[in-house]
């Protein structure tokens, strides 16, 4: 893409620095062109899909409210996952909510109650119990521990009191840091296996 400056046509270089078009060699410039074509429809082409998606969660949801006034229920925002099928069962529309669970400063609170209780059980216990634990609480690389690992402490059955206060801590800091919609249109082949029709490039 050239610009003008004092009557001049400049193309911009990949360090920033402006370079006399006329000193640019041509396959150069079309190769300039045919990116900069490519890259605006792309763009465009993600518009219209950002559009299509918020259109299509609009109308499901706008579907849901019709469907539970049969009932004289009001929804009250977007909850819960859902599919629409067509009539003849060859089409599918999912939608589906995700949440990113975090803890808060109560985490820290429930680490020291399981920490008192790791020192003071006897060598008796088993082993794997005291792994498990370990495993719970570690970060990965960016700093972040797994809530999954967390939750899962609590299906332990353990009756020390200072177990159970450290899992009702780990309950109560448990916190819906943002949630995410997703959604699919599937399609049946011929076996009856639904399938995702893919919208990005790099699995068409």
């Amino acid at each position: 893409m050239t610009q003008t400056i004092n009557g001049q046509e400049y193309m911009q270089d990949a360090q920033g620095r402006l370079v006399p078009a006329e000193t640019v060699r041509p396959i150069d410039k079309e190769r300039d062109a045919l990116v900069r074509e490519k890259v605006f429809k792309a763009q465009e082409l993600q518009k219209f899909l950002r559009d299509f998606k918020y259109a299509l969660l609009d109308d499901i949801e706008a579907f849901l409210d019709l469907s539970a006034e049969r009932y004289g229920v009001k929804m009250g925002g977007r909850k819960g996952n859902v599919t629409l099928e067509s009539f003849d069962g060859a089409f599918q529309i999912q939608r589906q909510i995700s949440d990113r669970l975090v803890f808060d400063e109560g985490l820290q609170a429930a680490k020291v109650l399981v920490d008192e209780c790791m020192r003071d059980w006897t060598a008796t216990d088993r082993p794997e119990t005291r792994t498990l634990i370990d495993y719970a609480f570690q970060v990965d690389k960016e700093g972040r521990i797994n809530t999954g690992r967390i939750l899962g402490l609590r299906r332990l059955d353990i009756q020390d009191e200072r177990w159970q206060r450290a899992m009702n801590a780990i309950s109560e800091s448990l916190r819906v840091s943002s949630t995410k919609v997703y959604v699919r249109v599937l399609q049946r082949d011929a076996q009856g296996k639904y399938s995702a029709i893919p919208l990005d490039l790099a699995s068409l």
